[in-house]
């Protein structure tokens, strides 16, 4: 190579001030990040967690599986995630003769994507069925591994599928039933639906919508204008309207199905007016959608599908499934926080200031044990949505109002985790060719997706008032104290769950107005203790399964940090840190980095 390339720029003999050990230091080719790595084997809380949950049988099942997709969201999946970020999607709106035909172009490194990610979730799945074993939580975890990767994807594929299937299945004529599942039996369908809630005129106020259904035979004629529709490019969509005559407010609005093609095979009058140009998760197309005269089938009354208008349980409906899809976005977060967990890792071990590696200076140390702890909460909080048993603890069900308290502690902590290791990666972390940047572009969509903080806490009130749905959370919390060690964490964390009781009590006494402005308050101590209800639930499985101790260290730190009265002096004056003194054993329980 000349000496203008760039071998030149790695001789510092022709530097006066350089040496040889400052050239070592800058090797480039020495930074490896997270993408590479096998994102399973490396994460041993994941495995915990797994293992946490599942029989030994089960576990022998579905672990190689989460092996390789480890190995392929960490690689190839990341790889294209990229480049789709720096080549999204387009929108060719006309053909040759002027039709509107609204085609999404998809580029190649999305779909070689997605066709990756889908054969191996179904390779999981069928080798789950000849072992008779259920394989929810492990494609639970597939997608936190997928969600490190893109967000975007994650969006495109779980854009309401399950939820499509079930309302077509009840509610849909005959001829569209059969022909839609079976589209989703064959996996055609797989990624290609969406929800088309939000309008120009309403936002999160749905009852302000404008979109009206005319009845046509035993199907409507949809004609309206949706402001922000994600995945647009799909196939099938669960669409918010207001029949004729029905109410102008929420009493009015009913579900219904729109497909891409009409039932005589004619295009549909579904056009994409435009794609958005979005700040992150470009991979998954977001547009404006206008229905002109689109067929579209209602998605409530009888099973037969001879339903009248509106019954006035059509935004409560399509609450009751969007409150379920939050659980998805919550996994998003958490996606967002790991990944930046990992990547902040990587670059600190290798990054040397100040005469050393940034990951032995204590204030990069205590950056990165709280962001350990952060994560591990996090992961309890979304793991423990899915309703799903664990060795402690067979009991757990889903609860009604964890899962909006969970969304909104875990996707900030996806945006604040991100916006960490920005500031770890100094200014390369700023800059869109290394990997941090798009994290936080990403990231903040989620407290967007399926209601924004405010709008989670109105559900809180909701199912306080609606359900006392806090009483099946008191008891869920108190659960997982009752079968954790009697140790002084445990005992801190009983406390804060009979304060957190005391203090729903006050707050219900409080006038509307004040108490509506306190339930974001409210919500985040509910997230608090529920977290470090969590952690001692786990804490003393672990003890009692392993003999160790990490996880009672986990949950100590994280109730010092969010529990604990520290006093007038904020704990400064403690002589001690346990953070500082176990980061070691932190670390290693967090991330296993290749040699």
């Amino acid at each position: 190579m000349s000496e203008y390339g760039l071998e030149a720029f790695e001789r510092p003999r022709r530097l006066p001030f350089s040496t040889p050990e400052k050239s070592r230091r800058y090797r480039t080719d020495d930074y490896h990040g997270a993408v590479g790595l096998n994102w399973y084997l490396t994460d041993p809380t994941l495995q915990f967690t797994m293992a946490y949950y599942l029989r030994p049988d089960e576990l022998a099942v579905v672990e190689p599986h989460l092996a390789r997709m480890g190995e392929l969201m960490g690689g190839p999946v990341a790889r294209w995630a990229e480049e789709t970020d720096r080549n999204p999607p387009r929108l060719e709106r006309y053909d040759r003769w002027g039709h509107d035909i609204s085609q999404v172009v998809m580029p190649a490194s999305f779909t070689q994507s997605k066709r990756a990610v889908l054969d191996a979730q179904q390779a999981l799945r069928s080798d789950a069925r000849t072992a008779k074993v259920s394989s929810g939580l492990a494609l639970f975890a597939s997608n936190y591994l997928l969600n490190q990767a893109d967000i975007g994807m994650g969006c495109a594929l779980g854009t309401g599928g399950g939820m499509v299937q079930a309302l077509v299945a009840a509610h849909a004529p005959a001829d569209v039933r059969e022909h839609v599942l079976a589209k989703f039996a064959s996996g055609e369908w797989a990624g290609e639906t969406a929800q088309l809630l939000t309008e120009r005129t309403g936002g999160s106020d749905l009852g302000a919508l404008e979109t009206t259904a005319t009845r046509a035979g035993d199907a409507w004629l949809l004609n309206g204008f949706k402001w922000f529709a994600s995945n647009c490019a799909g196939e099938a969509f669960v669409v918010l309207a207001k029949p004729e005559g029905a109410p102008d407010s929420t009493r009015g609005v009913a579900n219904f199905l729109v497909l891409r093609t009409r039932r005589d095979g004619s295009r549909n009058g579904v056009r994409v007016r435009r794609l958005k140009d979005k700040l992150g998760t470009r991979s998954v197309a977001s547009g404006e959608v206008e229905f002109v005269d689109a067929e579209a089938f209602l998605l409530s009354g009888e099973p037969s599908g001879q339903a009248g208008p509106s019954d006035g349980k059509g935004l409560g409906r399509m609450m009751e499934l969007t409150n379920a899809a939050r659980l998805g976005i919550a996994l998003f977060g958490l996606g967002n926080a790991r990944r930046a967990l990992v990547e902040s890792l990587c670059y600190a071990r290798q990054r040397e200031a100040f005469g050393g590696a940034l990951i032995d200076k204590p204030l990069m140390r205590r950056k990165l044990a709280e962001m350990i702890v952060d994560v591990e909460a996090a992961q309890a909080l979304v793991f423990d949505g899915t309703g799903a048993a664990n060795h402690r603890q067979p009991r757990a069900i889903r609860q009604r109002i964890a899962v909006p308290v969970t969304k909104l502690k875990v996707c900030r902590l996806g945006i604040t985790s991100a916006s960490d290791a920005i500031e770890i990666h100094g200014g390369n972390g700023y800059i869109e060719t290394w990997p941090v940047a798009r994290l936080l572009r990403d990231a903040q969509v989620n407290t967007i997706w399926e209601g924004p903080d405010n709008i989670l806490c109105l559900d809180v009130r909701r199912g306080i008032e609606k359900a006392n749905a806090h009483e099946a959370l008191l008891a869920r919390l108190r659960d997982a104290v009752s079968v954790s060690d009697d140790d002084e964490t445990t005992r801190l964390v009983a406390r804060r769950v009979e304060d957190l009781d005391a203090a729903i009590t006050a707050w219900a006494k409080l006038d509307a107005g004040l108490a509506e402005a306190r339930l974001f308050p409210l919500a985040q101590f509910m997230g608090d203790v529920y977290a470090g209800a969590l952690l001692t639930e786990q804490a003393a499985w672990e003890r009692d399964t392993r003999g160790g101790d990490r996880k009672a260290l986990v949950a100590r730190l994280y109730a010092q940090r969010y529990l604990a009265d520290r006093g007038p002096l904020r704990g400064i004056d403690v002589d001690h840190d346990e953070a500082l003194e176990r980061f070691d054993e932190l670390l290693d329980g967090a991330f296993t980095h290749r040699a």
